[in-house]
């Protein structure tokens, strides 16, 4: 799945029906969710979230800058925060699957739109500036909107998009991608704002300002400029204060970590915790506002599972459980992953029926005289089995002790086989899904000519559609034995067993998918396509088989009673 964020912040904060109009326009557009609407008064600013797939964000993206433009006045407007168009910025974060030059892309096309449809001059910003004196958005935006019209006579700042002259009503706005910025509170055993401050300064970026004599009393050092000499902190892309809340009772450091891939939650989390633990302090739990993206949890949860010398290969739900228990993100009120992780945000509700039934529903499903699921997807979930076989002889063998030296070594096939796991459970649900598009095909009507050649090309492709996916499946079940391979050599041996039956289910969805797949292709003699899936097919299954041939009589002989065999692990 392909999710991009977009945050625009819009020069309205004030009249609610002008802040409803942009919204609505972001709601029209298919496929995007909105998910915030902050709006300011004092500031007279609104900031909006959504998400969705990137072709859709980057539509409402320009419908709401259309929008922006058409309602909101610059040479009307007053606000406190600094801004330079009706829509002042527009920055876009690749969530999952994407990459940063994906969003940069995206950026690119909505900027180049709105220079030439709506004649509003564009900046570009952060990882999409066309020249590094460009990336900060306050440099680009010096001088607001009050200074734009002389600011664009200079070559230096002519826009990236759009007319070199002033937009009245709309001023400028400045396009760009960035990566995601979580705002990031962690409570402190402590009433002090002041002590709070001594550790936001010791961790952020920007560090505290640097004194001559002594470092409390002492005169602050100045630059040949007139402006305070900072020491740096200990962590990048990282801004932090010390302050007290009273609902809570607590002091916290409140945080904006600007860029997770520099400094992630987890390793804030720690950083503040080694300072505060340095000051007689203690880190209580932390709070998370707003959204974050799942890969930060999970990434965290793997960290805090590798300082226990844990495997980290166990399934999304415990790593997330261990992310929330380990940062404490419910000490002050219920952390809820489905409202806090933007994927889980928009993830449907049903996206994989037969994977989500029980299994006694499951098995009463294919004992019916429904078609489906038939035995593609059984060969498919028995692959997925012994995937989770395998992983589990992996976490097995890294929880033993004497082994802590190995754990990295199992940590890595667990995560391997959990990945396996998951991509053949989706195969259960996607071998049905492709039978019900040949089915659908074959329902296309006759009537005519064209009508019968559109209907035997529509069958033609779902067939070989419904062939891709057990190939795929055979690929991955011929990942499964390897893996399971790997378990047999260096796993515990007390576990011989599981890693043999876990070789016996990739067999089984090996040539469970190898049949389905022939079936398939029944009538397909004539296609070039189809022909080589088969040949792929046969090899596939030839040289799995010989290795996993090879694995079994392993696992026999040490099963078998002698004397030569090792101790069990």
């Amino acid at each position: 799945m392909q999710l991009l964020e977009c945050v625009p912040n819009f020069s309205e904060g004030k009249d609610l029906i002008i802040i409803e109009q942009i919204a609505e326009s972001i709601r029209k557009v298919s496929e995007v969710r909105l998910l915030d609407i902050d709006p300011g008064k004092a500031t007279n600013r609104t900031v909006m979230t959504f998400v969705g797939p990137p072709h859709a964000v980057e539509e409402a993206a320009f419908q709401a800058i259309a929008t922006a433009a058409k309602l909101i006045r610059m040479d009307q407007h007053t606000g406190e925060h600094p801004r330079m168009g009706a829509t002042d910025v527009c920055p876009f974060i690749p969530i999952a699957g994407m990459s940063m030059e994906d969003a940069v892309e995206v950026a690119k096309r909505v900027a180049k739109r709105v220079g030439e449809q709506l004649e509003i001059p564009v900046f570009l910003y952060e990882k999409a500036a066309s020249a590094p004196y460009r990336s900060n958005l306050a440099d680009i935006r010096s001088g607001e909107y009050e200074g734009l019209e002389e600011k664009l006579k200079d070559p230096k700042w002519q826009p990236d998009f759009g007319p070199t002259s002033l937009h009245v009503g709309a001023g400028a706005t400045v396009i760009g991608a960035r990566n995601f910025l979580v705002a990031y509170n962690i409570n402190l055993n402590t009433t002090s704002v002041r002590r709070a401050n001594s550790v936001a300064f010791d961790v952020r970026e920007r560090g505290r300002v640097k004194r001559i004599g002594d470092p409390i009393t002492g005169e602050i050092e100045k630059d040949a400029q007139g402006e305070p000499v900072y020491i740096p902190g200990k962590l990048k892309a990282v801004k932090a204060i010390g302050w007290f809340i009273e609902e809570y009772g607590i002091a916290q450091i409140s945080m904006n970590l600007t860029d997770i891939e520099i400094t992630p939650v987890h390793v804030a989390f720690d950083a503040v915790c080694d300072s505060a633990s340095a000051r007689g302090l203690r880190v209580t739990g932390s709070e998370l506002v707003g959204l974050i993206p799942k890969s930060a949890l999970i990434e965290a949860g793997k960290y805090f599972l590798k300082k226990q010398q844990r495997s980290r290969g166990v399934d999304e739900k415990t790593l997330m459980h261990i992310a929330i228990k380990s940062l404490g993100l419910d000490e002050l009120k219920p952390f809820d992953p489905n409202k806090k992780v933007i994927e889980y945000l928009i993830e449907e509700e049903v996206k994989a029926p037969l994977v989500q039934m029980t299994l006694d529903a499951f098995t009463d499903l294919t004992a019916s005289e429904a078609p489906a699921p038939g035995g593609g997807s059984i060969a498919a979930f028995a692959g997925s089995m012994g995937a989770a076989l395998a992983t589990m002889v992996a976490n097995l063998s890294a929880h033993k002790r004497g082994w802590d030296h190995r754990v990295d070594y199992f940590s890595d096939i667990a995560e391997q086989g959990q990945a396996l796991k998951s991509a053949l459970l989706k195969q259960v649900d996607e071998d049905t899904a492709a039978f019900n598009r040949i089915m659908e095909a074959f329902q296309l009507p006759q009537n005519s000519p064209a009508d019968k050649a559109q209907r035997t090309a529509a069958i033609q492709k779902a067939t070989l559609g419904a062939m891709a996916t057990p190939l795929h499946v055979m690929e991955l079940a011929q990942k499964v034995v390897a893996l399971a391979g790997e378990m047999i050599q260096h796993g515990m041996k007390s576990s011989m067993s599981d890693a043999g039956v876990a070789v016996y289910c990739a067999l089984t969805a090996l040539h469970g998918a190898h049949l389905n797949l022939r079936i398939n292709a029944k009538g397909m003699e004539q296609d070039a396509n189809a022909q080589a899936m088969l040949e792929k097919a046969a090899r596939l299954a030839q040289e799995t088989q010989t290795k996993a041939h090879e694995m079994l009589q392993e696992v026999d002989a040490w099963l078998s009673p002698n004397e030569t065999n090792a101790p069990m692990g």
